[in-house]
């Protein structure tokens, strides 16, 4: 992978910038660290009981937190104000852990002093903590190997001057069946040095993006199974300076899913897939990646690969999984779209809007796009009324919405606006 130079400097500029330069996402420069999709209902009113302080200073690009997750010991790369660890305490409950991992002082404070005023409004006292260290040292951190059902990062491993090592400490500390379910910020070419190691672009997950490709190969070399991607959206730079600096290059916001499940021989018969709920918030059907959504008892054909993951993982409580005995009336099994496919989908989405500058407005008309609507507030409303919808940020910082193009198309996640109405 390519170096972004001398580690101590890198980690000196993310210290610097989120310790001292960013006081709120008000003050990012791009929509790399805001962008993704509006959370789940549920996950949207669980940030509502967390404290202000720590909605504050949370910095994202997506979502990275699944549902279903009761009970699980939970780990938060780079966990920052720890936003993302108290809405993983909620959903775990009093029988699962939380541990958040940092190396900024200043977030950590901020992440440390209102877990007991979260604790109060949850009922319980949550196994929640937030230690410091690097991501790519967690054994060193106290992370013990084969002590973790899922692990969540949200727009921090680009941030690392060696990614290779942090999926590697990942991969060791997760337990057999447990998965990396997390958002980040990928480029769709290799980026010059210049990129590379410009402070502001660092800071804001720019700089150490990883080229799709390279990360997939990475993370499949570790020993993971192929990286599923769950949402994709592009990411707009509206500083000029930092645009010209870029050049042609694009950047995508992209939810993965890795699970450490058994390597399969892909060339292995066909299994038949049967999602039989459980998942709070997922009655109807449950959405694996951009390619499988399972409706709720229905059985669907899936591949090996697919079968490993429903049968192997931390979800398999939730599935039935066979081998297919016979393939009629079924579903046939869903092939893979590349992720090459889905970032150019999700630029011609953004490209597309007819770009008004005025927020979007939830609302859905009955034409099937939601209209531009400017708040009093000058933000986008956090509410997303329709899973049609779709929207994307403007240079001017507001957001514009327009309708998902064919149901044949993998679903794109589009949001984009600022952290507190997300």
């Amino acid at each position: 992978m390519a170096s972004l130079g001398d580690s101590n400097a890198v980690y000196s500029s993310v210290k610097d910038y989120y310790g001292k330069v960013l006081e709120s996402s008000k003050d990012l420069k791009t929509s790399a660290c805001t962008a993704g999709a509006a959370p789940h209902a549920i996950v949207r009113k669980i940030i509502k009981t967390i404290p202000d302080a720590v909605n504050d200073k949370f910095y994202g690009c997506g979502n990275p937190i699944p549902l279903g997750i009761e009970g699980k010991d939970v780990l938060d790369l780079g966990s920052g104000s720890g936003r993302d660890c108290y809405v993983a305490a909620a959903l775990v409950g009093p029988q699962g852990s939380v541990t958040g991992v940092d190396m900024t002082d200043e977030q950590l404070q901020t992440a440390r002093e209102n877990i007991d005023t979260f604790g109060t409004t949850l009922g319980y006292t949550p196994k929640l903590k937030f230690i410091t260290g690097y991501i790519e040292m967690l054994e060193s951190s106290g992370i013990a190997h084969s002590s973790i059902d899922v692990c969540i990062s949200n727009c921090v491993i680009n941030l690392s001057p060696n990614k290779k090592l942090v999926l590697q400490g990942v991969f060791n500390a997760l337990r057999s069946g447990g998965e990396l379910y997390f958002s980040d910020v990928y480029a769709d070419q290799q980026l010059p040095s210049a990129v590379r190691t410009h402070d502001v672009l660092l800071g804001e997950c720019i700089g150490g993006a990883l080229f799709t490709e390279e990360f997939e190969q990475m993370a499949v070399d570790i020993g993971f199974a192929r990286p599923r991607v769950l949402s994709v959206g592009h990411i707009a730079i509206n500083d000029a300076e930092l645009q010209g600096l870029v050049g042609e290059a694009k950047f995508y916001s992209i939810t993965y899913r890795l699970f450490k499940v058994p390597q399969v021989d892909q060339s292995m018969g066909g299994f038949v897939a049967e999602y039989q709920g459980g998942i709070e918030g997922y009655e109807g059907e449950y959405e694996l990646d951009v390619d499988h959504v399972f409706v709720t008892g229905k059985p669907v054909q899936v591949d090996a690969a697919t079968a490993a993951v429903l049968s192997s993982a931390w979800l398999a409580g939730f599935f039935k999984v066979s081998a297919a005995q016979t393939t009629d009336g079924l579903q046939p099994a869903a092939s893979t779209t590349s992720t090459e496919l889905l970032m150019e989908q999700a630029y011609k989405a953004s490209s597309s809007n007819d770009g008004s500058t005025s927020c979007c407005a939830p609302k859905k008309e009955s034409s099937g796009c939601c209209p531009p609507k400017k708040e009093a507030s000058g933000c986008c409303p956090s509410k997303k009324e329709s899973s049609s919808c779709y929207a994307k940020k403007e240079s001017s910082g507001c957001c514009n919405t327009k309708t998902s193009t064919t149901d044949a198309q993998p679903k794109l996640n589009m949001l984009s606006c600022s952290n507190d109405t997300c």
